[in-house]
């Protein structure tokens, strides 16, 4: 029966739709792993050395900070996704009702931690503590596209010690290692068709409805980064900094209710019959498991002391996205499945300024240009509607003292208009429609040197 085999891939392209958004990209990978950088959207970030977040950012820029320095704040991210529907279809081609789901955004907080130790002259160790992936979206239960996603949370955490040393007064390099941990709950509707009088025999019609589908999956990694600092002049240095790739291997279960395929069908008042429809239906739980392979990053920055007010900083960095072309999902007890996903590399710009007003503020701001890797409608998931963003950052610093100081920042995403029209899964009909998306960010960091 047609109705019982499409139910029978159900779980493996629910949790191939849920890790979507472990790669999905700019606004799926949180460059936000200090508050200190937000004020001016990032640029600088391998070159700047202004506290113990330089372990993260590039571990050779830990020569920059003399003796044992501590760092740690967090960074808000209130992201707006509002959908307008243009022709929404369910797998039968039918329109699937409900609206537009509301705004999917949802709020979310990155923490991260850091920690330096100037060995000697020529040798320091770090340490860094942060959440390099994680958002939500969250539609209102019963939209237009809830057969693509209703719900997607994931969550991060990357433990990364590192090493850096000082080859000469002017150049530093510098390596680490990380452990990265994920959890992602992926949250959909499956359309479960109705089959007319007459149609495979049957004398009465069977009445279908909808699915509650949820994945559960989790998984863990282990990646390197390396870096080089170049102080060319006294008021100018420059840095290289390179992250790898993470293999994750995630295991998960896939859960199947029901959720409006009526279990009986009412032939006359007080008789009914089951709904053969019903008895077919796939419930329960179901192993699950895949692989992703997250991109690399590298990133080259530029800092450059005009005067004694002025620093200038740039930023210009490389995501390759590309490693991740697909998604094959092995699942027991139901069929496999592969996912198209497309992703292609992706670059961003940014160029900052720091005002140095007093030996107590300084005042920063920033603009930077970040490209998703979705290029194309026909594969841009509802579970993050991805695309190009503009940043506009402003930020401020107070030093209590020469070795105390703490960072406020704010920045709002410009997002490019974006289109969907994702027919990727014949399962889930086709996504038609516009996003008007944009985001809200506001971050504080305390730093100290011992």
């Amino acid at each position: 029966m047609k109705t019982h085999y499409t139910l029978k891939t159900l779980s493996a392209l629910i949790l191939g739709l849920g890790t979507v958004g472990l790669a999905h990209g700019a606004g799926f990978q949180l460059l936000e792993q200090n508050a200190s950088g937000l004020g001016s959207a990032y640029a600088g970030s391998a070159a700047s050395g202004e506290n113990a977040s330089a372990a993260y950012f590039n571990p050779a820029s830990m020569t920059l900070l003399p003796g044992m320095n501590v760092s740690a704040g967090a960074v808000a991210i209130k992201p707006s996704f509002k959908f307008s529907d243009g022709g929404s279809t369910n797998a039968v081609g039918a329109r699937p009702g409900g609206g537009d789901g509301g705004d999917a955004g949802s709020l979310g907080v990155v923490p991260n931690a850091h920690f330096t130790w100037e060995v000697n002259p020529r040798l320091w160790l770090g340490l860094s503590v942060g959440a390099p992936f994680g958002l939500m979206t969250d539609y209102d239960e019963g939209w237009a596209g809830r057969y693509h996603s209703e719900k997607f949370s994931i969550e991060s955490i990357n433990i990364n010690p590192s090493i850096a040393f000082k080859a000469t007064d002017t150049l530093s390099i510098g390596a680490g290692v990380s452990y990265m941990h994920l959890d992602a709950d992926y949250r959909k509707a499956q359309f479960v068709p109705s089959i007319p009088t007459g149609a495979m025999g049957n004398p009465i019609p069977l009445p279908g409805g909808d699915l509650s589908a949820k994945v559960k999956a989790k998984g863990d990694g282990w990646g390197w980064n390396v870096g080089v600092l170049w102080q060319a002049t006294p008021d100018t240095r420059f840095g290289l900094s390179y992250r790898s790739k993470v293999k994750i291997d995630a295991d998960g279960t896939t859960t199947l209710r029901n959720r409006s395929v009526p279990t009986s069908i009412a032939l006359a008042p007080g008789m009914s019959i089951p709904n053969p429809i019903a008895g077919l239906l796939p419930l329960g739980e179901y192993d699950a498991e895949t692989t992703v392979e997250l991109p690399d990053t590298a990133i080259f920055s530029v800092v450059h002391q005009l005067n004694d007010r002025w620093t200038l900083l740039g930023d210009v960095s490389w995501t390759g996205w590309s490693s991740i072309p697909e998604l094959k999902i092995e699942n027991s007890g139901v069929s496999n499945s592969t996912l198209d996903l497309r992703f292609k590399d992706a670059w961003r710009v940014a160029l900052g300024a720091h005002y140095k007003y007093s030996e107590s503020w300084t005042f920063k701001g920033g603009v930077a240009w970040d490209q998703s890797p979705v290029r194309d409608d026909a594969f841009r998931p509802s579970s993050l509607p991805d695309n190009d963003r503009y940043w506009l950052s402003l930020g401020a610093q107070y030093n209590f003292s020469k070795n105390t100081s703490i960072d406020v920042g704010y920045a709002h995403l410009f997002v490019k208009s974006t289109s969907v029209n994702n027919n990727s899964s014949k399962d889930a009909g086709v996504l038609k429609g516009d996003y008007d998306s944009s985001a809200d960010l506001f971050g504080v960091q305390f730093s100290h040197r011992f």
